[in-house]
C-alpha cells in the first residue's frame, strides 16, 4: 500500500503535472466514471452527503476535474482507484466513517510531494483522497 501511495505521490507532483501539461495532444481522454454497487440510493446519498455532488434520482451526475488528470500504470494488484481532490483529508475521512464507509489508509503527508488518503464507500470501492488548496495538490 505505501508503494502504491508514493507511486501516486510522484504521479501529483508538480514535475509530473509539469510533463502532462507539455503533450500536446489528447490521445484517449477520460470521458465517464461510474461507481457501482448493490444500493445505488446509498452510494448516491453517501456521495452526495460526503462531496456535494449534486446526484440526480437516476444517479446521473457531473464531477468537476483538474485537466489534465495525471494518471499511473503501476505493478501492484489489480485495481482502478480514483483520488478525489479535498481541502482536509483527515477531515473528509471523518466524515467518510459517519456516513458509513471506512477508512482504508489514514492521512499520509509525502513531504516535497503530496497529502493523501484511502477509504471504501459502503459498497466497498476503493477511493483516494488528496489534500488540495486552490484547485491544486498541496505540496508538503
Amino acid at each position: 500500500m505505501i508503494r502504491r501511495l508514493v507511486l501516486v505521490s510522484m504521479m501529483l507532483s508538480p514535475v509530473a503535472a509539469s510533463a502532462a501539461q507539455q503533450t500536446p495532444a489528447i490521445p484517449a481522454p477520460i470521458v465517464f466514471f461510474d461507481i457501482a454497487g448493490p444500493d445505488s440510493a446509498r452510494l448516491s446519498k453517501f456521495y452526495s452527503d460526503l462531496f456535494a455532488w449534486k446526484i440526480a434520482g437516476d444517479g446521473t451526475f457531473t464531477a468537476p476535474v483538474t485537466t489534465p488528470v495525471p494518471a499511473l500504470i503501476r505493478r501492484d494488484p489489480a485495481a482502478t482507484v480514483i483520488y478525489i481532490g479535498v481541502e482536509d483529508v483527515s477531515a473528509t475521512l471523518a466524515r467518510v466513517v459517519a456516513n458509513g464507509g471506512a477508512i482504508q489508509f489514514p492521512r499520509l503527508v509525502v513531504p516535497g510531494r503530496v497529502i493523501i488518503g484511502m477509504f471504501t464507500d459502503p459498497a466497498g470501492n476503493q477511493v483516494g483522497l488528496v489534500e488540495i488548496k486552490d484547485g491544486k495538490p498541496k505540496v508538503p
